[in-house]
């Protein structure tokens, strides 16, 4: 019985080591495909091989990226992320052909720490982005348009996500999971 135990408790670690390890994978997996990068700000890998989605416009493409982190400061409900985003968001706008109205919107967000402002600009943000989006076409991956009906007093609101999970930048941790996908970008 002794032996037994002992031989148990000398697995244990080697387990948990399996454990982490797999666990860890599908983590890395999971944050890629969710679009927003949390932990690093650049990568050597390219798009493709993390399973975002890559637009055929490389200028839309940087873009997005931003409008992306754009929209994970929103989520959070964090305005000095967002003026930082929507900073980068400006200036890559600036050079993208159609992107002059992103880039105005982008520049209220930067201006003002009221992050129910932000979320107006974003909205406007979000409607030029999908049309750009929509009109220039993915090289691979899908993108989807997520609709949130509450926003705005009811007004409704849509915005993009590298993913189907519902995390909505128009009223962050109030309503997190409030909207639904209402197409899928190919």
């Amino acid at each position: 019985m002794k032996k037994t135990k002992i031989m148990f408790k000398a697995s244990l670690p080697v387990a948990a080591l399996f454990l982490l390890a797999s666990c860890g994978g599908n983590e890395a997996r999971d944050h890629n495909q969710d679009g927003h990068d949390h932990a690093h700000t650049t990568t050597t890998e390219a798009p493709a091989a993390t399973g975002a989605p890559v637009l055929k416009n490389e200028q839309l493409n940087a873009v997005y990226d931003q409008y992306l982190k754009l929209s994970d400061a929103l989520i959070q409900s964090d305005a000095n992320a967002a003026q930082v985003a929507a900073n980068a968001l400006e200036a890559g706008a600036k050079s993208l052909e159609g992107g002059s109205a992103i880039a105005e919107n982008a520049a209220k967000i930067s201006a003002t720490s009221d992050v129910e402002a932000q979320r107006v600009a974003y909205e406007n943000i979000s409607n030029e982005i999908i049309a750009l989006v929509k009109k220039d076409g993915l090289a691979s991956g899908e993108i989807y348009v997520e609709h949130c009906p509450m926003a705005f007093n009811d007004k409704g609101a849509s915005w993009l996500s590298n993913s189907k999970d519902i995390r909505n930048p128009y009223f962050g941790d109030k309503m997190m999971s409030c909207g639904e996908v209402t197409e899928t970008i190919k």
